[in-house]
């Protein structure tokens, strides 16, 4: 029990600054981004902290697995270089024993990827699209100003308000110049506020009580038309509320779905739990190897390993989104592959330890 313990607080040591530099290294990268997206005013900037935040928890379950992998890797690594390992094992912790340690570790902290992965991770999605949602929504009046144009779609509309109210939802004498192909519309309207159809994610402005003037620049033919309320579009959307993207869908929708995508993300999800299991056991395993007396190669190993799994994983979700492998084989064929290797490696380590030990029985045997 003493010995387990030391083992774990090995590991765990090793966990906390691991996913420490990651979390690290992927902030930086990720706040670098919507400060150039706040800079280009695609995101107002008092959204980016929370934009930031939402997203690294939506990551957060691609790290877990891989932190646990590499803090494993790392501490078993130490306790070789240092001969920990040996003695551990000179006193009876055997290979069996070591990975019977290491799933109880492996298996609390799945618990919390499961947690994490299946609750956390698609409310945090949910919330990156309501954010992003919201930006784009402020976007829309974040250039306006009163006596100042604004262009939109390219310039291919160009807006004027003469005054804003100060809540900035409410435009007041609005002029708005259309370019369509070689003819000019003209709206006048006494004012005007924005509009989001939710349905398609486009967005319009509604003027009320104006007029409408429709023609060619330098001819005298121009459709002139008072409206009560009259919509311009502004932008398209390119998403519908029906066609949710599938990581941001609760877990308990995705169960009950027969759709590609979202059985694809379902097995998406389980993955990280099954990977936080399997990966450490891997681990003890390949500490077995020698690998002379650099510490780190077996570093470079396990990171080796940990891209070829995680991109079949990849492929395999492809793949089944796209309905070109069926959902019974879907992304667990991986895994059971996973588990075959682990389950060969350690027949095999286990054998070549009995033949040993036989060996040497047999030797001393003789001598006698």
């Amino acid at each position: 029990m003493i010995l387990e313990r030391y083992l774990h607080r090995e590991v765990l040591e090793k966990l906390i600054w691991i996913l420490g530099l990651l979390v690290l290294i992927l902030t930086s990268h990720r706040f670098v981004d919507f400060l150039a997206d706040a800079a280009a005013g695609r995101i107002p900037g008092d959204l980016i902290l929370s934009m930031l935040l939402m997203k690294m928890l939506s990551l957060f379950p691609r790290l877990l697995p891989a932190a646990v992998f590499l803090a494993v890797i790392l501490a078993l690594t130490r306790l070789t270089g240092d001969k920990e390992l040996l003695i551990m094992t000179g006193a009876g912790v055997s290979v069996t024993q070591q990975l019977l340690y290491v799933f109880k570790f492996a298996f609390s902290f799945a618990i919390f990827v499961f947690f994490v992965s299946y609750f956390v991770s698609p409310w945090a999605e949910d919330r990156v699209e309501w954010l992003k949602q919201r930006a784009r929504q402020e976007s829309d009046i974040a250039g306006l100003s009163s006596g100042r144009f604004k262009e939109f779609s390219s310039g291919g509309r160009v807006v004027y308000v003469q005054e804003l109210s100060p809540d900035r939802q409410q435009m007041h004498n609005v002029f708005l110049q259309v370019r369509e192909a070689s003819r000019f519309g003209v709206l006048s309207s006494a004012s005007a506020r924005f509009h989001r159809d939710h349905a398609t994610d486009s967005r319009y402005v509604l003027f009320e009580n104006g007029h409408r003037y429709l023609g060619k620049p330098g001819q005298a033919n121009y459709q002139i038309t008072d409206y009560r309320t009259y919509a311009v579009l502004m932008e398209k959307g390119s998403i519908t509320a029906e066609k949710r993207r599938p990581e941001s869908i609760p877990s308990f929708e995705l169960f009950s779905s027969d759709e590609p995508a979202r059985i694809a993300e379902m097995q998406w999800r389980t993955s990280f739990i099954i990977a936080t299991l399997l990966l450490p056991l891997f681990a003890v395993l390949m500490n077995k190897f020698s690998f002379g007396d650099n510490r780190y190669v077996s570093l470079m190993v396990g990171i080796l390993v940990y891209f070829v799994y995680s991109n079949l994983i990849n492929i395999s979700k492809t793949l089944l989104r796209r309905e070109d492998i069926p959902a019974w084989i879907g992304i667990w064929w991986v895994h059971l592959l996973m588990a075959l290797i682990i389950a060969v490696v350690y027949w095999l380590q286990v054998s070549v330890h009995r033949r040993g030990r036989r060996g040497g029985q047999q030797l001393l045997s003789a001598r006698r």
